[in-house]
């Protein structure tokens, strides 16, 4: 099975969230909250859902390699 457009998708939610919890740390700013109008809206519900989803996705990823080897 083709997973290809999955894991890319994943890996950019990964990227987004690793970003913004760079920004978080090292200048306490939240880009998904800033750009969604606030940490407990909807939209940024959302987004934190879908890269923590994104991120057990891609904790596959050490089996796939795994099994590559």
């Amino acid at each position: 099975m083709n997973t290809r457009g999955i894991d890319i998708v994943a890996l950019i939610l990964v990227i987004i969230g690793a970003i913004n919890w760079g920004l978080i740390g090292f200048f306490e700013f939240d880009l998904v909250a800033a750009i969604f109008g606030g940490m407990y809206t909807i939209a940024s519900r959302i987004v934190y859902a879908l890269v923590g989803i994104a991120g057990i996705y891609l904790l596959t990823f050490f089996g796939r390699i795994r099994g590559e080897m």
